[in-house]
């Protein structure tokens, strides 16, 4: 069952497998759980009996005496043997202290308006203005003599005293069916 494995590669993964029991009895980081413990014995052991700690040809290169998630774990451990920060850090979102400010707008049924108070009339909103001085042609009716001439209205052609006439709305096209298209003959 054994496969023919480097002597080298078979040689620094032990190496590395030791190093890092080592400096876990060493006590520089946390103490290792019984699970690392294990993992860290099982793969030396497996390794000095077949020359390889796997078998499944789909869980690394077949040229490697560890897996690849094996080769992780130990580099986590070894980390952690040596009193650095492992595992998943978990970031905070953008803006988490506004966050914690908030609370939820809840509707208060008590809150509605009284049947008895009039609503309050709504005024309707400015004609909103496109930038760099254009001049929509609704606009122009409602200019008088005593708006200021800026430099985009100095630009313009003098318009005629007469009011703009106001368009009819128009009516939507007919829908026509044009003879020789696809279904006749």
């Amino acid at each position: 069952m054994s496969r023919e494995i480097d002597e080298r590669k078979k040689r620094k993964a032990l190496r590395k497998l030791r190093k890092a029991a080592e400096l876990a009895e060493r006590g520089e980081g946390p103490p290792l759980s019984d699970w690392e413990r294990e993992f860290l014995e099982e793969v030396e052991q497996r390794i000095e009996t077949y020359g390889s700690a796997f078998a499944d040809p789909e869980k690394g290169n077949l040229e490697d005496p560890m897996s690849a998630l094996q080769t992780q774990k130990l580099k986590e451990i070894g980390k952690k043997a040596r009193g650095k920060d492992t595992g998943f850090k978990t970031r905070k979102p953008l803006g988490w202290k506004r966050k914690q400010d908030f609370t939820p707008r809840v509707r208060q049924i008590d809150e509605d308006v009284a049947e008895t108070e009039a609503p309050a009339p709504r005024s309707e909103p400015a004609p909103a203005r496109t930038p760099f001085g254009v001049i929509r042609g609704s606009e122009l009716g409602d200019q008088t003599s005593e708006t200021p001439i800026t430099a985009a209205h100095a630009k313009k052609p003098a318009r005629s005293s007469q009011p703009a006439e106001p368009k009819t709305p128009q009516k939507r096209p007919a829908f026509r069916v044009i003879k020789g298209g696809k279904d006749d003959a």
